[in-house]
């Protein structure tokens, strides 16, 4: 069989690091060992009864088995406009301001696409999700790393980017409740991203995939609710998390008119749009009981303190997460983040994602993801205490 060799694009782009994640924790699971997976972000609750339904009842639509308009369906486009105005007092033309997504993922990959040229800067934070990498390398962008350290809030510290580099970036990423800090932006943060956007003329995209999982009362604002956010940028969300439809793909991009149209030139070029039983479905989602999204922030917000508190008791120092379904954990001297990741899976049989896999300065922490039972979170961390990676060697003396 012929070889055919891979096209430069190809080669050029960043490794798959779940996959390797997933590959190395799938090795000791085949070896029979009991592994507690919180190394990956998929969530572990079923899709919401009504939700389902909807589809069921969407597919022996006839009209539906043909192909759906091919910037997706106005009355999901509508739903996502409803679901704004409600849930953030946000108006949006649903025409011009919003673009049905084949999930978050696809608009964070295709937008760099969309408004870059080969070349261009991006600022993008550090660490950040990996996927947006993939973004920057088939734009053939250059990514310019905003850190995100524990001294400032896991928010990007503005003042310490100098004139030229906000001037020569195009495009900015943020996402809060972040991945992987589970850190939480607030609305003077968002009011002065606007203000720096403008002044730098700066495309802001806020990749609010867990915009219905906040802790401790607060609700996740919205980047479209400051001022002249529409003006900046667009918002990315995704059902994926809000309502536990991670494998239906479906989320929307919603503000810049000009940026949604360019999402939908790309997207005319490359899809027909999403099966039409799925788009009611979503729109149903958007539109109809919220109770489900509330129940669910809770669980989150139970494993969580569940989590935290068993990892406090081991000697573990660390902080709750403000939102998402993440904590971001530091690791214990003198080992690395992969080292210690390494040892958890080797030694305790419990997967965690090594910070180094979301940027430079995601050394020194972990990621887990909250994302199975409360049992099985605190017989995680009792693993963990048994090795003794957390006594205090003095105390012992």
């Amino acid at each position: 069989m012929i070889q055919f060799e891979q096209s430069t694009l190809l080669n050029t782009l960043p490794k798959q690091f779940f996959a390797a994640l997933t590959k190395k924790a799938a090795q000791y699971v085949n070896a029979g060992h009991d592994v507690i997976n919180l190394g990956q972000g998929n969530p572990d609750q079923p899709t919401p009864q009504h939700i389902v339904d909807s589809l069921k009842d969407a597919s022996d639509r006839t009209d539906f088995h043909r192909y759906p308009p091919f910037q997706g369906q106005p009355f999901l486009k509508e739903a996502a406009a409803q679901f704004y105005k409600r849930e953030y007092n946000v108006d949006l033309d649903p025409e011009t301001e919003i673009a049905i997504l084949f999930g978050g993922k696809a608009g964070l990959v295709e937008l760099p696409m969309c408004l870059l040229n080969e070349g261009d800067y991006m600022l993008v934070p550090d660490p950040g999700y990996p996927d947006y990498w993939s973004g920057a390398a088939l734009a053939g962008a250059r990514m310019d790393y905003m850190p995100l350290t524990a001294e400032n809030r896991f928010l990007p510290d503005y003042e310490a980017i100098d004139a030229e580099r906000l001037d020569r970036a195009k495009l900015m990423l943020l996402n809060y409740p972040n991945n992987p800090t589970g850190a939480q932006a607030d609305a003077a943060f968002f009011d002065g991203t606007v203000e720096l956007a403008k002044k730098h003329n700066i495309c802001v995209v806020h990749d609010f995939a867990y915009g219905g999982v906040g802790f401790d009362g607060q609700k996740p604002p919205s980047f479209l609710q400051a001022e002249g956010a529409k003006e900046t940028g667009v918002e990315v969300y995704t059902l994926s998390k809000t309502y536990n439809m991670a494998g239906w793909r479906v989320g929307f991009a919603a503000g810049n008119k000009s940026v949604i149209s360019a999402i939908n030139l790309l997207q005319d070029h490359m899809y027909v749009s999403l099966f039409s039983a799925i788009q009611q479905a979503a729109a149903d989602a958007l539109t109809g009981p919220q109770d489900c999204v509330r129940e669910l922030s809770a669980m989150y917000e139970r494993r969580r303190n569940i989590f935290i508190d068993a990892c406090r008791k081991i000697g573990w120092n660390v902080t709750a997460p403000a939102g998402s379904f993440f904590a971001w954990l530091p690791v214990p001297k003198p080992y690395t983040s992969a080292q210690f990741a390494d040892i958890l899976l080797e030694q305790a049989h419990v997967v965690a994602a090594p910070g180094i896999g979301f940027g430079a300065y995601g050394e020194g922490y972990v990621r887990v993801g909250l994302l199975t039972d409360e049992k099985r979170l605190a017989e995680a961390v009792e693993r963990i205490g048994k090795l003794g990676l957390f006594i205090d060697k003095n105390e012992e003396k």
